[in-house]
Order: C-alpha cells, then structure tokens, then sequence
C-alpha cells in the first residue's frame, strides 16, 4: 500500500474516533418535528395519548383502524346488520397535524354521522368536502404568543384557561351556522377565536377541533396540560372507539436495509463520513500515476582513463619526447577544428591570429610557440623540463 493512502486511512480513523467520542459526551438533540405517530416517544408524537386512551375514555372499547374510513366502513357496512345494535354505534378518532381524507373517505364519514354516530376529528386542517357540508370554515391569521391560552365555553368543565403554546396551529373557526353548531373551547384571550365546535349532521355529530398538539407527549407530560385533555374528550360518547390510526403508523417502520443506522444520529454522522472519505481515497488514486523512473547511471567517459592510461604508460618509460609530440599534435589539431587556422608555419604571424581569435595572453602565446618551435628543431636541454613547461603553458592558455 502507498504511503501517501496509509497517511489518509490513518487520518480518516482519527477523524472517525474523534467525531464519535464528541458525539458519545454531546447531549442528545431532541427531535421537535411534529410525527404524530404513535410510536414516537419525541415531544410531538401520540406515543403517550396511545397508551393512555383506554384509561382515559374508560371501559369503552377501542378498534384500531389502518384503512382509510372508506375501507373501513364500506366493508363494515356490509355486515352490520348481523351485529347487535350496540356495535352499529360508536365514535371515530381521528387526530393528526393534517388531514389527509380522500373525498370517498369522507363520505363514508358523513354517513357514518348521519346513522346517529359521533366524528371526533383534531387536526389543524379540515377536508374542503366535511367544510362544505357542515356549512363552515376557518381562518389562519390567529397570532400566537406566550401567553396563549385554550379554555371551555362550558362552566361546567371550569373556567381555567391552559397556557399551551407549543406546536399550536394559527387555525381558527371564521364561519359556523350559530343556530345548529355549538362552540366548546376558544384559543387566545377572547371569544372571538373558536378552535372546538360541536356541529350536528342528521342523527350524529362532528366534534371538530383545531389543536391537535394538545393530545402529544410534551402537552401530556408537562404541567396540567393533561387535564384540557380529558376535558375535550369527555365530549366523547361512551360506546365503540373507532381509533384512526392508519396515518400514524403508515410509513413509520422503514424498509431501508440502513433504517437502524439512520435512526441513529451517531451512526448515521459515522456512515455519512465513511461515504466521504471513501469518495475522496478513490478521486487521490483514479488519478494518473507515473511509474518509478529508474535511475540511469551515465557512461563512463573511458576516452579519460584511456588518454590517462597511455600517459602514464609514457611517463613510466621514459618517453617524454613522444608524450611531447602527442601534446603538439593534439593541440594543433584543435586550433585547426575550433578556429579553422593553418597550423603549417608557427611564426608570429600565426601566433597574432590566434591571439585575435581567441583572446588569450600574447605573451603566453608567442612563449608556447616558442618552446613548440625549439622542440620540433630538436633544441632542448631536459626533455622532462620542456615536457612539464610545454604542458603547463597549454593548461593555461586553453584549459
């Protein structure tokens, strides 16, 4: 393995042990998005509602409902008339931050009203169909602050408001038919701001609220919130609980393979960052690499050693007269190629070419020419001495 990728997985493993130690001492972050799933334990989810709604309504018996109301009640129909007349009563739940009813759905629920039944419906939104047929509608310019409160219209039920802010719609009931519906809670400071309605269709009635948020875990939990609660419902008839639960858990347990990695912040941070650091190794090595340029030792230049043998060999036998002329004729042979000069007369005239040529010393010219001069006419008294005088003259002038 390259050292440069052993540099990176090791950096990318410190990353990883670092990211996850911040993570094990950070806090949890709490989720307050608005799920409403009754599998949810987080502030806005039915979690709590769920598993208290038999206590709260009592001995009254609850049905789970996952179809749609027309599912539900278009085959519910079909064999009523074999059950007692006890069973073809009841009331449908339904709570959620939205509706989502198809128009069929909400058909089924007209007429499922309309055979003496109640409809319980807490959601933020109403379908446009119900609006119509109940002859009402609602605004959503509703300005909420801290000090909102919800509270009865019914003595009876006391006249403490509930200062819940928390998750709460804008939603409020602009239009009803005061002479069928009945008005039961308010929001705000007024009663200019209804948020519960009570609205008689044939032989049953709607129950329709606005605030959906009070029926969640962090209302349940915190303060007397609770009680508004118990309160709304207790406009529940005793009888079958149609308990709409189909949007609630629909979706919530995932398919995904990865689902319990994602579930978990850790993980999911972890699985996001291995992701990264994978992607960034491949584009460090998808890119060209050049192999090893192998290191080349250069010729030797034997030409040296060779010119440096036979010296020595020379010297070694006494021959200074020939190592002399091999000087000599080895010069005259470069003045010939590098300054294309006649080497055949010596003479002065040849010795002021050069010096034009060149630029050396005129001195050492004409003295090294000289010392050539007097060799070639055999004039010499040491034959080393003019060796040593002759060669130093050409190490200087041309070296």
């Amino acid at each position: 393995m390259d050292k440069s990728v052993k540099i990176y997985l090791i950096l990318l493993v410190v990353v990883i042990l670092g990211i996850v130690a911040l993570d094990s001492t950070a806090p949890k972050p709490i989720n307050w998005s608005p799920s409403y799933s009754i599998n949810d334990k987080i502030p806005f989810g039915l979690y709590v509602f769920n598993q208290e709604l038999k206590s709260i309504l009592k001995h009254d018996t609850i049905n789970p409902i996952e179809v749609t109301p027309y599912e539900y009640f278009n085959n519910w129909s079909h064999f009523i008339e074999k059950e007692s007349a006890e069973s073809k009563t009841g009331t449908f739940l339904a709570i959620n931050e939205f509706n989502n009813f198809d128009d069929e759905s909400i058909k089924e629920l007209l007429y499922f009203s309309s055979q003496g039944n109640t409809v319980f419906l807490s959601m933020k939104t109403l379908p446009q169909m119900l609006l119509d047929s109940l002859k009402i509608d609602f605004l959503s310019n509703f300005e909420i602050n801290n000090t909102t409160s919800v509270w009865f219209s019914n003595e009876k039920l006391g006249s403490e408001k509930y200062n819940l802010v928390a998750g709460l719609g804008n939603n409020y009931f602009s239009k009803i038919d005061t002479l069928s519906t009945t008005i039961l809670g308010y929001q705000g400071n007024d009663k200019a701001f209804a948020n519960f309605i009570k609205v008689p269709y044939q032989q049953g009635n709607f129950y329709l609220h606005l605030q959906p948020a009070v029926f969640t875990n962090y209302h349940l939990l915190k303060n007397n919130h609770f009680q508004y609660v118990e309160k709304v419902l207790s406009y529940v008839p005793n009888g079958n609980i149609h308990w709409y639960t189909r949007d609630l858990t629909e979706g919530y347990i995932s398919q995904n393979p990865m689902r319990f990695i994602f579930s978990q912040p850790a993980l999911k941070a972890a699985w996001y960052l291995f992701l990264l650091g994978m992607l960034i190794f491949i584009l460090f090595n998808a890119k060209r690499k050049q192999r090893i340029v192998p290191i080349v030792e250069p010729l030797a230049n034997t030409t040296i050693e060779f010119t440096k043998t036979i010296g020595n060999l020379y010297f070694q036998e006494g021959n200074h007269h020939t190592i002399i002329d091999k000087k000599i004729i080895y010069l005259l042979d470069k003045i010939r190629r590098e300054y294309l000069l006649d080497t055949t007369n010596l003479d002065e005239k040849f010795v002021q070419k050069l010096q034009h040529k060149t630029g050396k010393n005129l001195e050492d010219l004409k003295q090294l020419f000289y010392k050539i001069n007097q060799h070639r006419k055999g004039n010499f008294e040491s034959v080393e001495n003019d060796l040593v005088e002759i060669n130093t003259l050409i190490e200087k002038i041309f070296s």
